[in-house]
C-alpha cells in the first residue's frame, strides 16, 4: 500500500538576508476554440477578468476561479502548447460534494466522487494525480487530500477537484490564518463548532470561551497542528 510522508520544509537562510515572494499567479492552458473556452469558463462562474486584442493576430483571455490567487489564460497565439494538454489541474475545496453539485447546477460536466485506491500508478488515468485507481465515493474516513471529482474542457484539459479540510504540516504558513473564500470559512466554522460540541460533552460544562476555543481550533486545522481537545 503507498504511504504519503508529510515533510516539513526548514529553512536555514539567514535570517538577515531578505527572501523574495514568488506567487503563482497564471497558468496558461492552449485551446483550439477562443469562444467555445470562454464560454465555457464562465459557466462554473470563475471571474472574468479581461477579454484583450491585438488586431488580428493574437487575443487573451483571462477566467479566475473564485477564491483563487491563480488565474488562467488562453486565447489565439498564446501558447504553442497542443490543446486538451494541459492536464491534472487542481481546484482545491472543502466540500468536495458541494463543489461538484454547484458545477452540475451551473452546466459542468463533472465525474461522480471518487477516492484513491492502494495502488499507485495503477495506469493512465488522466487528469487524476499519478495514475491512481479510482474508486468510487467519498475516502471512507473523510481523511482531507483523499476525495476527488474531475472534469474537462471542450479541447480536453483536465481538471481536478479535491477536498483539503486540514492541511499536512509545513505546507502552510504557521504565522498566517486565511480562508480563500466564505465557503471554506463557514465549512471550517462548522467543523469547529463540530468539534466543539465534543469538547463540551468531554467537560460536561458549557466553555464561556468559545470563540477562543473555535479561534485555536481553526486556526490549527490550517495549519497541520495538534488540535485542541
Amino acid at each position: 500500500m503507498a504511504t504519503m510522508n508529510a515533510i516539513r520544509s526548514n529553512d536555514t537562510t539567514d535570517a538577515n538576508v531578505t527572501r523574495v515572494d514568488a506567487k503563482l499567479e497564471l497558468v496558461i492552458i492552449p485551446v483550439s476554440d477562443v469562444a467555445r473556452a470562454k464560454e465555457f469558463y464562465a459557466k462554473p462562474g470563475w471571474r472574468l477578468d479581461g477579454d484583450f486584442a491585438h488586431a488580428d493576430d493574437w487575443r487573451g483571455i483571462q477566467f479566475t476561479p473564485p477564491g483563487s490567487a491563480c488565474s488562467v489564460i488562453f486565447g489565439k497565439n498564446v501558447t504553442a502548447a497542443v490543446p486538451g494538454s494541459a492536464q491534472g489541474m487542481y481546484l482545491i475545496v472543502s466540500d468536495i460534494q458541494a463543489a461538484r453539485d454547484e458545477l452540475l447546477r451551473r452546466g459542468v460536466e463533472v465525474s461522480e466522487v471518487f477516492h484513491d485506491g492502494d495502488e499507485v500508478h495503477a495506469g493512465k488515468d488522466e487528469p487524476y494525480l499519478f495514475g491512481r485507481k479510482r474508486v468510487s465515493g467519498l475516502d471512507p474516513e473523510h481523511r482531507s487530500y483523499r476525495s476527488f471529482a474531475s472534469f474537462h474542457d471542450p479541447d480536453g484539459n483536465g481538471w481536478v477537484l479535491q477536498e483539503i479540510t486540514t492541511r499536512l504540516p509545513g505546507r502552510v504558513d504557521p504565522a498566517a490564518t486565511s480562508f480563500g473564500s466564505v465557503s471554506d470559512l463557514a465549512s471550517a466554522l462548522r467543523r469547529a463548532e463540530a468539534a466543539h460540541g465534543q469538547h463540551e460533552k468531554r467537560t460536561g460544562m458549557r466553555d464561556e470561551n468559545w470563540p477562543d476555543w473555535y479561534a485555536e481550533f481553526m486556526a490549527a486545522e490550517l495549519a497541520g497542528r495538534e488540535l485542541p481537545q
